[in-house]
Parts: structure tokens; sequence; C-alpha cells
């Protein structure tokens, strides 16, 4: 099975992986990653949900000397893990905000004694230098990243306390690192590498197409027509399902409404208390409740092979997330639906949470004042010293403007990661000059809603567009499974019901011999499909995803 490595090793290998983990036989890139770990390389693999990411870094952590660190952004999926490899017989530390005075105590102690081959941390647990000290006495000898597309400032997930992981790395003698994740453009793959001073990573990415997954978009002109249209799945597809929301609001209001239906349902946001959240995630992880409404706090690592749908009841903010979050169904390769509800209003919602992401040049400059005072009276700030002085900036923002003025050259990180200043001033102009890389960010994050909004109003193959949009190429033009596919558009679209016609604009109801993903062409610009018409006007996309206006005269339908 091996064959890179060394027949000895390859042998011991393939007896622990049926012997520890019960499997005879890897997935696809499994075996690539673990072969290039064992060669001392830096990894990072991308690899869909379902593919068994975690054996990647457990099998051959057992055969290196030393202890692995894995990070993860989510104490639940550390503690999935580390209940697998117990019930595998290997021993496995966890460090986060769960554990009491005296657990923590005691699990240091297991630590620094080098007494587990695992340990399952927070990217915030190491900011902390005296959890880094404990660490260093066991000896890390690989470091792995879980949802690796949290540290690039251009995924879709960016979680700034991942800035500081490349400190951490080095501070532990910089073992060999494997980070993970199931999305990333060429964009990412370069931020990663970057971000983590390893621009020689060796990168596996064994393609995100899943066959198995039924994509479909459905247009509502309200939100009744959405809730409607919720409630109709839920009650027609068997099996699990988890409904995404964009706001808290509306995961009340859609858990409210599917009550009411008589639905077994339960629900997951970040205002609910922690036991609350966890409790309502357990019932729904054991199938004692069959569908959880969720914000995108909830999903992330859950391994649950058998969610039959996900519906979007709102749009995301990017095809990354989309397709992150609607991969979640289906990981036992059975067939399973991802449905997205569009009502062109909802891209308001996006548009509202993307004007507030990011620190202004106020906000970094207040930063730096912020740490000059407080490296006077001592010098090296950490974090927690900082965070406690700026109450009033969000950890996010604080960490994005240290990560800012750390890039610019104005402050740096000693070997403890406390800051401190360089002695290169911070005036207005440098001071723009740093905002701008998150100006550009925000420019780029409204161009991939808008990529979004491109794949809910296609009438192109919906795989088609996701691979493309990941720079994948596939060797078909219609991959005969969605919506798009085994229903063209332009063939006669479904009436709406009658209730609803009141909410459609008077210029559809105008004759026209135009109508929404009817294929078209234009001279000088080539084929396209309308996704609207409005009038005697038609706006067409073509397939590099730009949309142009038209007059009609100028437009022909293609037969």
């Amino acid at each position: 099975m091996f064959n890179r490595i060394p027949e000895a090793d390859a042998r011991l290998l393939e007896e622990t992986l049926e012997d520890t983990f019960g499997i005879t036989h890897l997935r696809p890139g499994q075996q690539e990653v673990i072969e290039s770990i064992l060669q001392g390389k830096d990894t990072l693999a991308i690899m869909p949900t379902g593919a068994g990411k975690s054996l990647c870094y457990q099998l051959p952590a057992l055969k290196m000397p030393g202890t692995t660190v894995v990070v993860s952004p989510l104490i639940s999926l550390m503690k999935d893990q580390i209940s697998k490899l117990e019930e595998a017989g290997v021993a496995a530390s966890e460090v986060n905000s769960t554990l009491t005075a005296r657990e923590e105590s005691a699990t240091l102690e297991d630590i620094e004694q080098a007494n587990s081959e695992f340990i399952f941390t927070t990217p915030e647990r190491l900011c902390d230098p005296e959890f880094l000290e404990s660490v260093k006495q066991a000896k890390v000898d690989l470091f792995v990243i879980d949802e690796a597309h949290c540290i690039s400032q251009w995924g879709h997930d960016f979680r700034p306390a991942f800035l500081q992981l490349d400190a951490a790395i080095a501070a532990l003698g910089s073992p060999t690192v494997l980070a993970l994740t199931a999305t990333a453009t060429d964009e990412v793959i370069a931020d990663i590498m970057a971000q983590l001073k390893r621009p020689k990573m060796h990168v596996i990415n064994t393609g995100i197409y899943r066959k198995n997954l039924r994509y479909r978009v459905i247009a509502a002109t309200d939100e009744l027509q959405k809730q409607h249209e919720t409630l109709r799945i839920v009650r027609e597809t068997e099996g699990s399902g988890i409904i995404y929301a964009a706001t808290v609001k509306m995961v009340e209001e859609l858990h409210s409404a599917l009550l009411a239906a008589g639905q077994d349902v339960t629900k997951y946001h970040g205002q609910m208390p922690p036991k609350e959240r966890t409790h309502n995630q357990e019932l729904f992880m054991r199938g004692e409740c069959r569908v959880m409404v969720a914000t995108n706090a909830f999903g992330m690592g859950i391994d649950k092979a058998d969610i039959r749908f996900v519906i979007h009841h709102q749009i995301p903010a990017n095809l990354e997330a989309y397709y992150q979050e609607s991969g979640r169904a289906g990981r036992d390769g059975e067939p399973a639906d991802c449905i997205l509800l569009h009502y062109l209003k909802d891209k308001r919602v996006q548009q509202f949470f993307l004007a507030r992401r990011y620190p202004t040049a106020g906000d970094v400059d207040s930063v730096y004042s912020t740490l000059a005072a407080l490296d006077k009276e001592e010098p090296g700030v950490s974090f927690a010293r900082l965070e406690a002085e700026m109450e009033q900036l969000s950890a996010s923002r604080l960490h994005v403007a240290l990560k800012l003025l750390r890039d610019g050259g104005f402050i740096s990180q000693d070997a403890t990661l406390s800051y401190r200043l360089t002695g290169k001033k911070v005036a207005g102009k440098s001071l723009d000059v740093l905002v701008a890389t998150y100006e550009k960010k925000s420019e780029r994050d409204h161009e991939a809603l808008d990529r979004m909004v491109f794949y809910a109003q296609t009438g192109f193959c919906r795989w088609k567009v996701l691979l493309e949009y990941f720079s994948e190429q596939a060797e078909w033009e219609h991959c005969g499974n969605c919506d798009n596919c085994l229903k063209p558009p332009e063939e006669e679209l479904s009436p709406v019901p009658a209730r609803y016609q009141q909410h459609i604009p008077a210029a559809r109801h105008e004759a026209s011999p135009f109508h929404a993903g009817c294929a078209v062409r234009v001279s000088k610009f080539g084929e396209g499909r309308v996704v609207e018409i409005q009038g005697d006007k038609v706006t067409i996309v073509f397939p590099d995803t730009t949309q142009k206006t038209f007059l009609e005269g100028y437009v022909e339908i293609v037969q």
C-alpha cells in the first residue's frame, strides 16, 4: 500500500492501520498525505468532507517519536476526536476553556511528562506563553492545523486567532506542519503558506467533487414562500437534515414555525447558553432530533454521516462557505440534497455583515497607542493584557490590527509571544497603507458575494460553477445530477402559485421572447444566459461570470 517509504516502515503502518483503526484500505489522497508527513514535508491537504482527514495525521503520528499537537477551532470537534482515539487505545489530552483548574493542572502535568500521544487545543490557547512552555517539554514533532482555511485572510471563515500560529510553531522548535481543509482557492492556498511562513508546503488536493450531492436552487419572491418551501422540503425528505439561516432572528423564527408544524426540530446559534447548544447538538448527533436549524456557528467538524439534506434558507456570503456547509450532507456516500432558497433581498444581510468585518485606520492607531503606553510601564505586552485595556474593540478586530502592525514592522513578538515596539513610528500615511490591505479584502468579499448570487441565478451546471470557482476542471459539461442538468432552464418553467403572483414585478407579465435561464447570444460578447428581464432590458451572465445589460433588440435567442 505504502510505496514511497521503506518497506519495513510500510509494513508497520499497514499493521497499525488495521490493528488500531480497524481499516484495511485508505481513501484517495490519504496515502499520499501520510507518506508526505513521514518524509518530513510540510503538507497542505485539501480533501472534501468525509474523505478521512483525521486519519491522515493519526496514523503517521503513532509512528513518530514525539508528540503531535492538533489545533482546532472547535472544542466539540476535539472531544469527538479524543473519544475515538481513546476507544482505539491511544492516549490524548485536550486543553481548552471547558477544563476546571484542577483538570487543567493534571492535564498539563501529563503533557510535560510526555504521557500523551496527541495534544488537542485551540489557537487562542497557543497564544499563552506558559502553555507553550509546557508543550515544549513534550518534544513536538508534528503540528496539525484542522480547518486550515481559518488561517487565511482571504478565506470564507477567517479567524484572527490563527494568525499567531506561525509564532507558536517557531516556539515549539519548528516541527513538521500538516494543514487540513475541505476547501481552498488558489488565493487561500498561497495565503495559508504565507501566514504559516511555510512557502514550500507540499499541496495535495483531491478535488471537491462528490457525485452523491444533488445541488438545486429554489427561487422565492418573499419570506412567506421561503418558509413554505422549507417546511415542504422537511416534510417530503426522509432522514436528518440541517437548515442554515444567516441570522439568529431567522433561526428562532424558523425553529418556532417548524415546531408549530409538528416537526422534530432543535436549534443552535451563538447567543444560546453553551450548555443548551451542546445539549441540542448531542440530540441531533445521536439521532434523537431529526432537524437542526442553525447559524453557521454549527457544523464545522460535525461527524454525522447520515445527513440527507442541507437547506440554506438565506444566501451565504460566498461559495466557499456554501460548499463547506452544504458538504455536511451525505458523508456516508449515499444521495443527499443541497438546496438553496434564493430571495434577492437576502443579499443585503450579507452586505451588512461585510461592512462590519475589518478594523479601521482609527482602530489600528488606537491599538498602537495603547501598546506604546503599556510598553513604557513594562516592556513586552501580552495579548490578554492588551485585550483587557481595549474592551471597546472585539478580539477579532484586535487580532487583525496586531497582525497589520506586525506585518508593517511597527511591532514584534518575542519568545513569550509578548508584543514589543520596534521603534518604527506609525504615521497617517503608513496607517492608510496598512488598512488598504483590508480595503482590498473587502472588495474581494463583495465580489465573492456576487459570485454566490451568480450561482443562485445561473442556468449552468451547479457543480460546474463550483468546480470553476475552486480552479478545478471537469471532463464533462453537465454533472447530470443538479437541477439545471436534470431540467435545463430553457425548458418550460414550473408555474408560479397564484398566491405569489402579486409579488412578481409587473415587467415579468409583459410579453417577452426571453425568460430567466434561456440561452442567448450577443454580437461581440458571445453566448450567455438570461438572469433578469426588466421592461425591454435583458441582463445576461456570460461564462466568465460577468453580467451585462442590453436592449432586447441586440439579443438573439440560441435555438
